[in-house]
């Protein structure tokens, strides 16, 4: 168009000026070939202009009607492509809406002549899971797949959806071949929480603890509690298998985590399995005397025996400094019954019946009764048991 108006400037500046040249119309002789022009030379540019006019005219009349061809010949392919983006967009609206079915059909429509299929494929996986269709979910997964760019995120869908189809075997496979590392996604550190959680896997989980820590994939009382049950499953499981385990476990914790009372007393449970009951002792011993905890005076009744005299005594000489604590009183009552002191017992496990009236504590006091030859105040407690559990 810019041309155009050009050349009409042209045209009309010649035709103002033309008649300043009057007179001086010039003289033009040409031969082309075995012809002879003569000419003026006004006339010779405006032929010129106007033949060029045709010229144009002539090409822009040609790639139109090539354009009309083309188009006419492509035009199926532009009504399935629109086809396609409105497929897509009723899927991503029934997706929305979580109508799987016809999510899945109209995602599936839509990504055969659609834009980005991968991602049509990975939404019809998504819909086919919701509907308990795990072929079809495998098989979309499968076709996207087929994109290199989409290895990783269809690797994470397929953990997540065996993992919620509880297929755990076959989603720590698919786990392991995004390898959870510091540089992974957080939907990928996620799962990795997830699954090892729900294998068991604590050692797994001890190792991605500082990612997650460092990656803020948690908040800070959920990874503190995260920590607390990792490393007591571990210890609790090293208890199972052998000593040697039990110390590498042990000292896998920092410095601090060793000073935490809940881990000392699982430690220690371990060394008296492993027939290293006088450490146990020491070290819970030295530990109840600085400060109770209601771990320490768990694993004392565990341990502890009748033949502990020296340590039964200096736990009873403690009894003015804890006499209100309840993790003491269950402790004191569990020592008097292992001296079948049972009455002394049942004064403590009263006062702990009152402050916590739980099944256990009921269960307990009803033994005693038993051991006493109380045979109504054994049904009581039997009874507020039942009804307390």
């Amino acid at each position: 168009m810019t041309r155009v108006l050009i050349y009409l400037g042209i045209v009309l500046f010649g035709l103002c000026i033309s008649p300043f040249f009057e007179g001086m119309n010039g003289y033009l002789y040409f031969t082309i070939w075995d012809y002879e022009v003569e000419t003026g030379v006004l006339f010779a540019v405006i032929a010129l202009i106007v033949f060029y006019g045709l010229l144009q005219l002539t090409e822009w009349a040609i790639i139109f009607i090539l354009n009309l061809l083309l188009s006419s010949r492509l035009l199926p392919e532009k009504w399935r492509k629109k086809a396609a983006r409105k497929y897509t967009l009723v899927g991503a609206l029934a997706l929305a809406e979580e109508d799987w079915s016809t999510a899945e059909k109209a995602m599936i429509k839509g990504a055969e002549k659609g834009e980005l299929p991968t991602l049509n494929l990975l939404a019809a996986a998504r819909a086919a899971h919701h509907q308990n269709n795990a072929e079809s979910r495998d098989k979309y997964l499968q076709q996207a797949e087929q994109e290199p760019l989409a290895i990783k995120a269809v690797s994470t869908s397929r953990t997540r959806y065996l993992l919620q189809q509880g297929e755990l075997d076959k989603a720590r496979i698919e786990l392991d071949k995004l390898s959870p590392t510091s540089k992974s996604k957080q939907p990928v550190l996620k799962l990795a929480l997830e699954l090892y959680q729900a294998q068991a896997d604590w050692h797994a989980l001890k190792l991605l603890l500082p990612i997650i820590k460092k990656r803020q994939v948690l908040s800070e009382a959920d990874y503190q509690h995260l920590t607390i049950l990792t490393n007591n499953a571990l210890l609790i499981q090293a208890q199972s298998n052998s000593e040697q385990e039990l110390e590498k476990v042990w000292h896998w914790l920092s410095r601090a985590e060793r000073k935490e009372p809940q881990y000392l007393a699982s430690y220690c449970l371990g060394l008296h399995k492993f027939n290293r009951k006088t450490e146990a002792k020491k070290i819970l011993m030295k530990q109840i005397k600085s400060g109770l905890c209601s771990d320490i005076s768990v694993a004392l009744a565990k341990i502890l025996s009748p033949a502990d005299v020296e340590e039964r005594r200096q736990i009873f000489a403690l009894e003015k400094k804890y006499a209100e604590e309840l993790s003491f009183q269950i402790l004191l009552a569990k020592l008097h019954s292992q001296n079948k002191n049972y009455r002394q017992a049942m004064t403590y496990w009263k006062k702990v019946c009152h402050q916590r009236p739980n099944k256990a504590n009921w269960l307990a006091l009803g033994e005693t009764h038993e051991h006493l030859g109380e045979q109504n105040g054994a049904i009581q407690s039997y009874r507020q048991a039942a009804v307390t559990g």
